[in-house]
């Protein structure tokens, strides 16, 4: 049976729709994120993570007050804490209304979307805006760490695998990993979604030709960023019980927005909005 809030239902996504030009908040649409939690063992108040989403749109405009247009970028920060998350098509719909409607100042417009997009989530999100006359700094990076993708490795697996996850004998490890392989796709629309994946853990070694195939395994798996990352740090924690963990990934942009979904166990802090080089 479809669920409120199920993605199949009242959900934009993967169904035609009309562009609106203004100012629209209602396009916005929430998906609990409990649906997905419930699958992993999560349930009740208290979370196994900390952490937040991290959306920047590329596609930002408005008319100022003479009806002449503004563009800028923007950067919003969603709490992992927060009862729902926002659909991705949805909130492309919604800034898209901004089009044709008139603002007096980017102050208003960040009012409106933090006022928005926090009514949505069931959560205060963050937003800041930047003017492209500013000329906001925008260079790609890489993360400091170990690069895994070189391993010469066999996969057959491309459904979640997490019995691939295994620690090897020795002392206990600090260290990050990273990788660009992660590939999943829409929950609803089948789209493929391309992502670099970074893990930082302390405790048991993790053997990282079995990381690299666990990753691997998402590629025909159907499942929205923000819950393949729970996924990846659930599957973690239960398989290696690291004493300290995180996982990040950034997702390559589609419609003018990307997600960069982080969650910790506490002891990591989130890392700076370096763009990806795809992205």
């Amino acid at each position: 049976m479809t669920q409120p809030n199920d993605p199949g239902t009242l959900s934009p996504l993967g169904k035609p729709s009309e562009y609106r030009a203004n100012y629209a908040p209602e396009l916005l649409y929430p998906i609990p994120r409990q649906l997905k939690r419930d699958e992993l063992g999560i349930r009740g108040a208290s979370l196994p993570f900390t952490g937040e989403d991290i959306w920047n749109a590329y596609e930002v405009s408005w008319l100022n007050p003479k009806g002449k247009p503004v563009v800028a970028l923007a950067t919003f920060r969603v709490p992992a804490s927060s009862p729902n998350l926002i659909e991705s098509k949805s909130f492309k719909l919604y800034l898209n209304s901004f089009n044709q409607t008139h603002f007096a100042s980017a102050a208003e417009v960040e009012a409106t979307l933090v006022r928005d997009l926090s009514t949505t989530a069931g959560a205060a999100v963050s937003a800041k805006i930047e003017h492209l006359g500013s000329r906001p700094q925008a260079t790609p990076g890489y993360p400091e760490g170990i690069l895994i993708d070189d391993l010469d490795i066999d996969c057959d697996t491309y459904q979640p695998s997490p019995e691939q996850l295994v620690t090897v004998n020795g002392g206990n490890v600090e260290e990050i990993v990273y990788s660009h392989l992660l590939k999943s796709n829409c929950l609803v629309t089948g789209q493929p979604d391309w992502a670099m994946v970074v893990i930082r853990y302390r405790g048991k070694r993790i053997d990282h030709a079995g990381l690299l195939r666990y990753i691997v395994s998402f590629r025909n798996h159907n499942e929205f960023h923000e819950q393949c990352v729970e996924r990846i740090f659930c599957d973690i924690t239960r398989q290696c019980a690291p004493q300290a963990l995180s996982v990040y990934a950034r997702y390559t942009r589609r419609g003018g927005l990307d997600i960069n979904p982080f969650r910790s166990s506490g002891e990591f802090a989130a890392p700076d909005n370096v763009r990806e080089v795809r992205q």
